[in-house]
């Protein structure tokens, strides 16, 4: 059977723009993707998703690009302007990021991490959101939400880095039994060999992320994105001095929350005023 080829779409955004060039300067001398990563230092699987803008775009790959093709800094120029880009897509393109990431760090201030809930909390939270949502509509988002959980017992989990405010564990959805599970469920993650959470308590005050919820995600290659969330929005930030500055306030927040020892004693007391 034959496999259709895939198509590039440069009018589409910079990324995208940046990956047809890069192709179509590419084919044009006569190279192949092995070819030009002994040149650039880049494996032939990376220069592909860099080609159909699937992977962020590292900041010393423009430069290299157009020293080999000879483009006179056409790639830093279309490199700046790529990476300011909001895409439309921003959420689909963070669950690839997500399924691809071997470490995801996560800071959320008010409800527990889809990537964690219980079947019945998801429900509960999905209910209080959309009070007016069909039993069959929220019987899609529940399963849609634990679909991306899968990756946590895959034969090769990413790690897991939780710090949660508080408030997660004190603000109740869907009643004692349903918070029991849902906090009995977040114990069992506390210090495994994959998973870490740490709470950060009321008592430490004000911090860089107290406004919304933060998710720093490490690919296989080292590189970074980080995806921001409020209510009903999200925003994929991949410029890497952003990056950078995000990923420091989670470091200093991990500085400053419960030790996973801590945080289970946290939990089981919790747990205890609920029974």
């Amino acid at each position: 059977m034959s496999v259709r080829p895939r198509h590039l779409t440069p009018d589409k955004s910079a990324r995208h723009l940046f990956g047809a060039e890069m192709r179509r300067l590419r084919e044009a001398a006569g190279m192949t993707l092995e070819a030009l990563g002994e040149i650039v230092r880049y494996s032939k699987s990376s220069l592909h998703r860099f080609e159909f803008a699937e992977s962020v775009l590292p900041p010393d790959l423009p430069g290299k690009l157009d020293a080999a093709f000879g483009t006179d800094g056409l790639f830093v120029r279309l490199y700046a302007l790529a990476k300011k880009e909001i895409h439309p897509d921003q959420f689909r393109r963070m669950m690839n990021f997500e399924a691809q990431a071997r470490l995801i760090q996560q800071y959320t201030g008010q409800i527990m991490p889809g990537i964690v809930q219980t079947r019945a909390y998801s429900r509960a939270l999905f209910e209080v959101y959309n009070p007016k949502a069909t039993v069959y509509e929220i019987d899609e988002l529940v399963a849609a939400r634990m679909s991306r959980q899968e990756l946590l017992s895959a034969d090769s989990p990413p790690d897991l880095s939780l710090i949660l405010d508080e408030a997660v564990i004190r603000r109740s959805f869907g009643g004692p039994a349903v918070m029991r599970g849902q906090l009995q469920r977040l114990l069992d993650l506390t210090l495994t060999p994959t998973t870490v959470v740490q709470i950060i308590p009321f008592e430490h005050g004000g911090h860089a992320l107290v406004g919304g919820s933060l998710r720093l995600m490490t690919m296989e290659d080292g590189s970074q994105v980080v995806y921001e969330e409020s209510i009903s929005t999200g925003t994929l930030l991949e410029d890497q001095e952003v990056v950078a500055a995000r990923r420091r306030d989670y470091d200093l927040l991990t500085a400053h929350a419960l030790s996973p020892e801590q945080t289970a004693a946290f939990i089981r007391s919790a747990l205890e005023a609920l029974a």
